[in-house]
Formats: C-alpha cells, sequence, structure tokens
C-alpha cells in the first residue's frame, strides 16, 4: 500500500481512502452539532468531537502536518479522523485515529494510519511516530501492530507502540 499526494501537498490520497485536513468551519460544525452531507451518519463520534475542539484551540494542527479527515474514495463519505500532535517532541510525534462504528472492520484504520506516519516521517526533524491504544481495545491495538509499529512498553491500561524511519515500510 503506498500514498501519493494529491493538487495539495496536505491531502493524502491512499488506494480506498483520502486524507485531507480539517477546515476551521469543520470543526465549528462538529462542535455545533450542525451535519454535513459528506458525513457518514456516524460522523462525528466522540472522538472527532474532542478533537474538533483541539482544532479550535490549536489552529496551527490545521496545517500541513496536523489532524485530517478521513474520507472514502469511493463515495466521498468522512468516516473518521487521524492526526499528529505537533510539534515533535524531540523527535517524536504522536499519532491519534478513530473510525466511525458503521465503517470499522474494514481495513480503513490500518491504511490511514500508515499512509500518515510514512508522510510523518519524512517531515523534517520527525525521527519517530508514536500511538498508544488502550489494552481493553485489542482492534486498536492490530491496527498498530498491521501499520508496522512495534510495541515499547506499557502505561496503565495502554499499549505504546513506535515507528521509526527505518521501519517504516516493515509490517
Amino acid at each position: 500500500m503506498s500514498y501519493s499526494t494529491a493538487t495539495s501537498p496536505t491531502e493524502l490520497i491512499t488506494d480506498r481512502l483520502v486524507l485531507r485536513p480539517w477546515t476551521a468551519a469543520e470543526a465549528a460544525a462538529v462542535l455545533a452539532g450542525t451535519p454535513s452531507a459528506d458525513w457518514a451518519d456516524d460522523f462525528p463520534a466522540e472522538g472527532d468531537r474532542v478533537i474538533a475542539g483541539l482544532l479550535e484551540q490549536n489552529p496551527a494542527w490545521l496545517g500541513e502536518h496536523g489532524h485530517r479527515l478521513i474520507v472514502e474514495r469511493v463515495g466521498g463519505r468522512v468516516v473518521g479522523s487521524i492526526g499528529l500532535f505537533w510539534p515533535p517532541a524531540e523527535g517524536t510525534l504522536e499519532l491519534g485515529y478513530g473510525i466511525v462504528a458503521s465503517r470499522r472492520g474494514r481495513g480503513y484504520a490500518t491504511e490511514a494510519t500508515r499512509a500518515l506516519a510514512d508522510f510523518a516521517l519524512a517531515a523534517p526533524g520527525v525521527r519517530t511516530v508514536a500511538a498508544g491504544a488502550e489494552l481493553s481495545n485489542p482492534a486498536s491495538v492490530r491496527v498498530l501492530e498491521k501499520a508496522g509499529f512495534r510495541r515499547s512498553g506499557t502505561e496503565g491500561d495502554v499499549a505504546r507502540f513506535e515507528l521509526t524511519g527505518p521501519e517504516r515500510h516493515a509490517g
């Protein structure tokens, strides 16, 4: 699986998905509960509302290395979000993702995670992409494993995973 950039360097295109940056208007619509016609019926999920609030507080996260909506290439439905918590801390960026319930089990989270991690590792100053998954959510743990991340430890009930530049095409 690979990704390419579209007409904008901030939009990533995979086999089945488009990862495009949130806009301030979309974040405001999520917070206001004003659905868009191109959102899946169960978007936004609770995690998307949290991200929309964070985007309102951190507008820089709307940029090239920030948060993106996950859009199905066929049909154009927004089915989740994925993002990087910028700027990197000592060369490490944190990645988070979520897919709405109606689209889970299709491999979208893995596909999006691989593409955004590859993109992030090509950015200046980024050596590692890290992510956490609650141990009570084995599907999320499996997403990170399938995306090539390796488990680096456990903090409470969260498994920590990392992907570094040389490892990014493994898995």
